[in-house]
């Protein structure tokens, strides 16, 4: 499995850090999105987002190569990346769709592809674990659609 070289640089994501790091990704989806949401400046509120979005990537290293984590990791960043730089099409006024779609795409929206970079994060986690980490991820991206339309 090509996702096995992930093993090497998050060995540290043993059960003794899963604590933490769901902590962190808590922190990561629920502040980041919260100090997102009053933000003025169109850079601004993206950084903020970024802080938000990062706790999705966690849940990937939390969860590991067991249930498809680093790949969903990687699905993830993949579209995130993508999202991003459709966000940055501003100074062009005809490529304001692109904008929108973006936002709506970095919120989760289906049938965008923040959704299916967001779904198997959801999924592998809620799968034989508690549902609070799952049900936060949820949550924040309901509240990360408010701002982006904002």
């Amino acid at each position: 499995m090509p996702t096995r070289i992930f093993d090497i640089p998050f060995y540290f994501s043993s059960n003794e850090w899963h604590l933490l790091l769901e902590i962190l990704a808590i922190l990561s989806m629920i502040l980041g999105n919260l100090i997102a949401i009053t933000q003025t400046s169109m850079k601004r509120m993206l950084a903020y987002s970024s802080i938000g979005q990062i706790g999705y990537v966690i849940i990937g290293i939390i969860v590991g190569d067991s249930n498809g984590g680093y790949a969903s990791m990687i699905t993830y960043m993949l579209f995130y990346i993508s999202m991003n730089l459709g966000n940055f099409c501003l100074h062009y006024p005809f490529l304001a769709l692109s904008l929108a779609l973006c936002h709506l795409s970095l919120g989760g929206l289906p049938p965008l592809a923040g959704f299916f970079g967001k779904t198997p994060f959801i999924l592998v986690w809620m799968a034989g674990r508690p549902i609070f980490l799952g049900s936060i991820g949820l949550l924040t991206s309901v509240v990360s659609i408010y701002y982006y339309l904002k």
